[in-house]
This record gives structure tokens, C-alpha cells and sequence, in this order.
């Protein structure tokens, strides 16, 4: 068993090694190769470590690099040699991160985190929290809360009686609200097509003189971070008056929240505290293995009301915070292990550190970009930059040739009406020195582009 162990350590590490000096995407001949993996399911075992080694041999050369140091087309951030280690060790453990009296040790690892994260976010003390799989999850957790109470304040119990009948809610998100909160919202039955949409402005904030008046069982959803621009709503001036009128409100900050923990970026994040709910996920920038994300309830009995489990054989007598109270899944692997090697790694200051760095090497994106004559479509904010190359047909062309280049990769978008090339610089691991050399295969491959 240790042999086999002892492989996967040295084929892993032999993946790191090289993983910044290949092309940032897959191998086309290696995806091509992805076949030999259709076979039939042998009849027997095989011999030890021959799966391992086909598994490296045909999956290593056709991954995406998004745990490099160029990698900038989605915001996701390379795992922590840190968090990536205690991946290792929690598989180890194979533990079921569900109840205190069974798994102990991380049960309260995630209690500690999570402990943690609400003192670096500034969420009110108290504050329930849950760790799930990622960004679509964790909104749905805590709008299941939201939904769960604001039909409570009338009267009607959804975990009695459902939907069927219930009093209509009102939801009310920015027209740049992100898929996976319209996915969350569509999954607690509350319908996509109901939502209303608030107008915002031209950096996609919403528009606080925009917002409707509200009446009845309302969630507002609001944004920290919009995924193409970074953008955050006007906190202030959309909370007080929308609890003021009863209101539920949502902040989706998937990766925005994370500003709450970096002096300088702090100010973007003003009032964010005052919601009721919010989620983020750390696989995004606080650089944790897939997957890792979390949902804040500033209620902590109205989370546990909407996700709490009980059985005869379960073991849920505990003085200790039981895991699986605050979660959509009773079994899960424990993904707060990661988050706390990472918080503890790194440190207040480190984390500071790690998002003020991606931010200033975002900026210089920019400034190089526009320095050589292309569009910079918005203002630069966090840790996101919009540019384009001209007609969209051009700009298409650019992001392909970027891609297939492989010194860096990034994506497409359309944001506005306008097509754009994305740049997300999320990674501990991205360099000064990387960001030059991408940025001088950006504009050398929109050089050569004169169509």
C-alpha cells in the first residue's frame, strides 16, 4: 500500500515541477488520447500501481493549468503547497465531516475556521457557517435560510407545508447577478423567471435609486466581486433600506468577500457586514483545492432550522457543533481542513499580502494593455480586467490565439454588449516576472493579428 503511496507523491510532485513550463492548456494530442481510457471494465485487478500510472500517463498531459502561475481565465487560484498537503493528509483520514462524536478532530477544525472567517470578514459574532462544494451551493444554503424566514415572519413553515400555497416571495438581484445564484434561486423553487431584475450601472453595480419599493416576503441579492468587471454593489446605501423594510439580504461574494481581509481593499466591501447572509468560495482566491466553498447565516438558528438532519442512528447528541446541522449533505469529506491550514499558513497578514499582490498585478495588466492601444473596459478595481481588441471577430481571434500559444490562458466574455478578453489573476503563485511575460505574449499575439 505505502508503495503505491509513495508514487502518487512523486508523480504528483513530478506534476508540479513542470507545470510552468508547459502550455498553460491541455495537450491537444494528449486530449485526443483520452480514449484509450474508453475500454471495458477488466474482468480482474490489476497489477499494482498500473492504474496510477495510466491514470498519470493519459489525464497529467490533458489537465487545464489552472494550479500554474499564468493561469487567468476563470478565477481560480492554484492550490497552497500548504492547503494542497492537508488534502493529502484529510484523504489519509478519510473521514465523514459530520457529527462532533464521531469525527472530532475536524469538526472542530472547521468550528475553528470558521471562527476565524467571521472575525477576517467582520460578520457579526455568532454567525452561523457551512462548508459545501462551491459557489452554487453555498447561495443555496443560505438562501435557504432566507427563504425559510421570511415566509416564517408570515406565518407559513416551508418545512411543514413546502411551496404549494405559500405565500409568494419577492427576489430581487442586480441584472448582472451571477448564473449560479439564478441556478441556486431556481433549485429552492423559488423560480427564475420571477426574479426582478434591478438596472445597474455601467460598471454592472446595482442601482441603489433603481431599487424597487418592498413589500411582503422579499430577499435581496447583491454582489461582491462582479465576475467580469470585480465591482461591488453600494452596500450602504442598498442594505439599511431594504432591512428596513423587512427584507432578507443576500450577498453573493464568491470571490469578492475575500477584499474584507486586505486593508486596501477593504473600503470596496463598506457595509457588506450589515446583510443577513453570504457566500464565497475558497478554491477561488484563497488558493484551497477544489472543492471548498462557504455560506454564512448572520442567524445561526435560522441555518440549522433549513438544513438540520436527525436519524435513530445517528449520533447527534453533542455539546460540540455538529457539522452536518448547517449543511445540505449529512455525508461530505471534510473540507474545512484545508481552509484552516490555509488560514493558519498564511496568517492575517499573508492573506493581506496575497490579495493586495493579485490586485496591483491585475492593475499592471491593464496599464500594459492600454499603454499599447487597446480597450480597458473597465476600471480595475479588484482583481479583474476586461480589454478588448477592437471588433469582436478580432477579439475572438486574440483569446484563441492566447490560448493555443500557452504562455498564459484566458478567456472570452461579453460583458455589456461588448466582447472582451477576461483576465483573473487569482494565484498565490503568480509572479511579477509572469505577469510580464504574459503580458508580453498578449500584445505580441495582438500584433500579428492585423485582420
Amino acid at each position: 500500500m505505502y508503495a503505491i503511496l509513495d508514487d502518487a507523491a512523486r508523480r504528483a510532485r513530478a506534476y508540479l515541477d513542470g507545470l510552468n513550463e508547459r502550455a498553460v492548456a491541455p495537450d491537444p494530442q494528449a486530449a485526443a488520447a483520452l480514449r484509450q481510457l474508453d475500454e471495458a471494465l477488466p474482468a480482474g485487478p490489476s497489477a499494482e500501481g498500473e492504474t496510477l500510472a495510466l491514470l498519470d500517463r493519459a489525464v497529467s498531459p490533458a489537465t487545464l493549468a489552472t494550479a500554474g502561475r499564468r493561469f487567468f481565465g476563470f478565477v481560480i487560484g492554484g492550490a497552497l503547497p500548504e492547503a494542497l498537503a492537508a488534502n493529502w493528509l484529510a484523504g489519509a483520514w478519510d473521514q465523514n465531516a459530520g457529527l462532533y462524536a464521531s469525527t472530532p478532530g475536524v469538526s472542530h477544525l472547521e468550528s475553528v475556521a470558521l471562527r476565524w472567517l467571521i472575525d477576517l470578514f467582520g460578520l457579526p459574532v455568532g454567525s452561523g457557517g457551512a462548508f459545501v462544494t462551491g459557489a452554487t451551493v453555498a447561495n443555496f444554503t443560505a438562501l435557504a435560510a432566507a427563504r425559510n424566514a421570511v415566509l416564517a415572519r408570515v406565518g407559513w413553515n416551508v418545512e411543514a407545508h413546502g411551496l404549494f400555497a405559500a405565500p409568494p416571495i419577492t427576489v430581487l438581484t442586480g441584472l448582472e447577478a451571477h448564473p449560479t445564484l439564478l441556478k441556486s434561486l431556481g433549485m429552492l423553487g423559488l423560480g427564475r423567471a420571477r426574479i426582478v431584475r434591478v438596472p445597474v450601472d455601467t460598471a454592472g453595480r446595482m442601482r441603489a435609486d433603481a431599487l424597487p419599493a418592498i413589500h411582503g416576503p422579499t430577499i435581496l441579492c447583491l454582489q461582491a466581486g462582479n465576475v467580469n468587471t470585480g465591482a461591488f454593489d453600494p452596500f450602504e446605501a442598498l442594505i439599511a433600506p431594504a432591512r428596513a423594510a423587512g427584507a432578507w439580504v443576500h450577498v453573493d461574494g464568491a470571490f469578492g468577500l475575500w477584499a474584507k481581509a486586505a486593508p486596501a481593499l477593504r473600503p470596496l466591501a463598506r457595509g457588506l457586514e450589515e446583510a443577513d447572509s453570504w457566500a464565497t468560495d475558497a478554491h477561488k482566491w484563497l488558493n484551497v483545492p477544489y472543492d471548498s466553498g462557504l455560506a454564512f447565516v448572520r442567524d445561526a438558528s435560522a441555518l440549522k432550522a433549513a438544513m438540520a438532519i436527525t436519524a435513530e442512528y445517528l449520533p447527534t447528541e453533542s455539546a460540540e457543533r455538529n457539522p452536518s446541522d448547517f449543511t445540505p449533505e449529512l455525508s461530505r469529506r471534510a473540507r474545512g481542513v484545508e481552509v484552516w491550514t490555509a488560514l493558519r499558513a498564511l496568517g492575517r497578514t499573508g492573506l493581506a499580502e496575497l490579495f493586495e499582490r493579485n490586485c496591483r498585478q491585475a492593475r499592471r495588466f491593464a496599464q500594459g494593455l492600454a499603454g499599447a492601444g487597446h480597450e480597458v473596459l473597465n476600471d480595475v478595481v479588484l482583481n479583474q480586467v476586461l480589454v478588448a481588441f477592437g471588433a469582436p471577430e478580432r477579439t475572438r481571434r486574440i483569446v484563441a490565439a492566447i490560448q493555443r500559444d500557452g504562455t498564459c490562458w484566458c478567456g472570452g466574455t461579453v460583458w455589456q454588449g461588448r466582447t472582451a478578453m477576461r483576465i483573473s489573476v487569482c494565484s498565490w503563485a503568480t509572479t511579477d516576472a509572469d505577469v510580464e511575460q504574459s503580458l508580453a505574449a498578449m500584445l505580441r499575439l495582438a500584433a500579428a493579428d492585423q485582420g
